[in-house]
């Protein structure tokens, strides 16, 4: 089967297994807030004692609507909101501080959004001061933040290092000026070449830029001189991400653009091919789905010592057993326990003011779940994974080999009784393999109108 079968073939919806299981098929009748505190504090005693805790703290505000974008964000110019919201933050904090056994130590803490670089230096300073009044850094820490090169300044990038941030991600996604109208993401080149230079110059040790193929009126030659301008600035990570068209979900700004616009199938795989070679010849290395990384860079190094780790945040070379979300519609992931925050900022506000968490849905994980939460990790993180011939009943053998049995076929994996490996051709189906092993989604029937497609 050539490529373009393979791809007409594949490009079906499918989570990107940033969890499993995921959101959609989490069991509310499985979690309470109850078991998450009590899930919590059993887990966080074993990793704050080993290597610390990580943060994620989402930064919803954003002053303009890309018309490509699916995060949780509400878009103002009124900057009189950050205050507010950044009290908030601390006082749900606060709370969980109370709960925990211990004095947390953050072995990893990034700020997303939304746009973190809305926020004003001296905010963000008040937030990381109000973090760590109740906590330490960890021994070994990797702190990193989103910034907008619109509005970085020096300033933003000198605050967040000076306490620990040595990563930073620039949003840039696509130099085209057809490209960048239809996403209303008006942004030059000079703009992304100020910021990275500033951060090289006060020393971030990773500078990354986030690129995203399938937008509309994309074409090869285009995401072609987009990875050029991208590989003169020489960032020490690319993100290049597959565009996720879910514009009947609640809250994305994904309009003003037509379905017809955006290429599809065997012509956004190209994109992502075009990239990809240049990427390769320009010295970066393919790390798990979506990243390439120069051989110098943590994740390039995690990639090549087993020790890469995928979680909401993406892909990350720290693994903590505890990741506390706060912020509006931050999740929170325990290994065993997910628990995610109300998604409307207004609610999210009174309920932390009034004293509560703001959990408004998660998922306690059993047995099977842990599972194949490992199965599915190894896969995206290192391309293979193990198990025991008894770790499946027959009927579920028999489903799973007949759904591998077809990957093999099509040259993208082996496998067999214990193991599985997918081949340098099947990486671009990573999801695919994943979804073989998604015992929740196949017994719910229902893909679509949930996911993105895979390719």
């Amino acid at each position: 089967m050539n490529s373009a079968e393979l791809s007409r073939k594949y490009n079906v919806p499918g989570p990107r297994y940033t969890s499993y299981p995921t959101v959609p098929f989490w069991e509310a009748g499985t979690f309470s807030e109850a078991v998450w505190i009590g899930r919590l504090q059993t887990a966080f005693i074993e990793s704050n004692r080993r290597q610390g805790i990580s943060l994620y703290i989402h930064l919803p505000y954003c002053e303009s609507l890309c018309t490509f974008c699916g995060c949780n964000k509400r878009i103002t110019r009124n900057h009189t909101v950050e205050r507010p919201y950044i009290d908030a933050v601390l006082k749900e904090w606060k709370l969980y501080t109370d709960l925990l056994p211990g004095r947390p130590r953050i072995a990893e803490l990034h700020l997303g959004g939304g746009t973190p670089s809305f926020f004003s230096p001296a905010e963000l300073r008040r937030l990381l001061e109000g973090i760590f009044r109740l906590a330490d850094p960890a021994d070994e820490t990797e702190y990193g933040w989103e910034g907008h090169p619109n509005n970085t300044t020096r300033e933003h990038l000198q605050t967040l290092y000076d306490f620990g941030f040595r990563r930073v991600s620039f949003g840039v996604q696509d130099y085209d000026p057809a490209v960048q109208k239809a996403i209303h993401r008006i942004q030059p080149f000079e703009n992304v070449r100020k910021v990275t230079e500033w951060a090289r110059e006060i020393c971030y040790t990773s500078i990354s830029h986030d690129l995203v193929y399938g937008l509309p009126f994309q074409r090869p030659e285009s995401v072609e001189q987009t990875v050029r301008q991208t590989l003169r600035l020489r960032p020490d990570r690319i993100a290049f991400y597959s565009y996720a068209h879910v514009p009947w979900l609640k809250g994305t700004g994904q309009r003003g653009f037509r379905d017809e616009d955006l290429p599809a199938g065997e012509a956004k795989r190209l994109l992502y091919e075009t990239g990809r070679a240049l990427f390769e010849a320009g010295g970066y290395s393919e790390i798990g789905m979506d990243h390439f990384a120069l051989p110098a860079d943590a994740l390039s190094k995690a990639a090549g010592q087993g020790t890469l780790h995928r979680n909401f945040m993406g892909y990350t070379t720290t693994r903590t057993q505890v990741l506390l979300g706060l912020g509006v519609s931050s999740i929170g992931d325990i290994w065993t326990a997910f628990a995610q925050n109300e998604k409307d900022i207004d609610r999210y506000l009174e309920r932390v003011d009034a004293g509560m968490l703001p959990l408004v849905k998660g998922h306690a994980l059993d047995a099977e779940d842990l599972f194949l939460r490992k199965q599915i990790l190894n896969i995206m993180c290192r391309f293979e994974t193990r198990w025991n011939g008894n770790d499946w009943t027959g009927e579920e053998w028999s489903g799973l080999q007949e759904s591998l049995e077809e990957l093999r076929r099509d040259g993208l994996i082996d496998f067999s009784e214990t193991g599985l490996r997918v081949r340098p051709a099947g990486r671009p189906f990573l999801r695919n393999v994943c979804m073989a092993f998604d015992q929740r989604m196949i017994r719910s029937r229902s893909a679509q109108r949930l996911f993105s497609t895979t390719l």
